[in-house]
């Protein structure tokens, strides 16, 4: 097949993982880059600029979280960490350090797909949803121009820290936030307001905006990690 789609790299050390990733996204005209180390890695995401990177917690010459801040020093390209460590604090600590998304291995070709469809699109719609006035995530839609917001044809009413936690959620719609990143955005610290408070103020979210809160369908929570906002897909 013909490689027209963006550029991918892969950052895994295993051979027959690579294979897997290769003849997975390779089918879907993906253009394909590998690296088996972190040395590598910074060296193809410095000569190739990819697109959307895959990466490995587990590499023979560092650890990918550590790679991960080092990337999101100057790379803007979507990291979504693949690895087969499933713990809640493996995931908040590569999410605090930059990550876009987290998948554990084993991990089904479909669920990967879907994964990057979301963050290329997140990462396209980043600069236009800066300059727009509107943003519009499925039946959500945020006036910025004018702070309203709707659900469908109902109008919602907020406080100001439900808005802007509202906002900040629609600006990374289909990305998991971290509890440390929301409180950072939200209160400009994570000192002296706590988890809990996050989760009261969600809490009050989906009051608003679902139409039953006990199953939310927009406003998810990531057990453990922090939440997101539903893509429309």
């Amino acid at each position: 097949m013909t490689e027209t789609g963006p550029a991918v790299l892969i950052v895994e050390d295993e051979p027959q993982m690579r294979r897997f990733l290769r003849a997975a996204l390779g089918s879907h005209g993906f253009k394909l880059l590998e690296a088996s180390t972190a040395r590598e890695a910074v060296q193809l995401a410095t000569s190739h600029n990819p697109e959307l990177i895959l990466l490995d917690l587990g590499l023979p010459d560092g650890d990918g979280i550590d790679l991960t801040r080092q990337l999101r020093e100057w790379c803007t390209a979507p990291i979504i960490v693949i690895s087969a460590r499933g713990r809640e604090e493996d995931k908040v600590q590569a999410l605090d350090a930059g990550a876009d998304d987290y998948l554990t291995k084993p991990f089904g070709t479909n669920e990967l797909l879907a994964r990057m469809r979301v963050s290329l699109r997140h990462a396209q719609q980043v600069g236009s949803s800066a300059a727009s006035p509107i943003l519009q995530v499925g039946e959500l839609r945020i006036d910025l121009g004018r702070r309203e917001v709707a659900v469908g044809d109902r109008q919602v009413r907020l406080t100001p820290i439900e808005y802007k936690l509202l906002v900040y959620l629609a600006r990374n719609a289909g990305r998991v936030l971290t509890h440390r990143q929301i409180l950072a955005e939200i209160w400009g610290s994570t000192h002296g307001v706590q988890a809990h408070h996050v989760r009261v103020h969600m809490a009050e979210l989906r009051k608003r905006i679902e139409v039953d809160p006990a199953q939310p369908k927009l406003l998810l929570t990531e057990p453990g990690v922090g939440y997101r906002l539903r893509d429309r897909s």
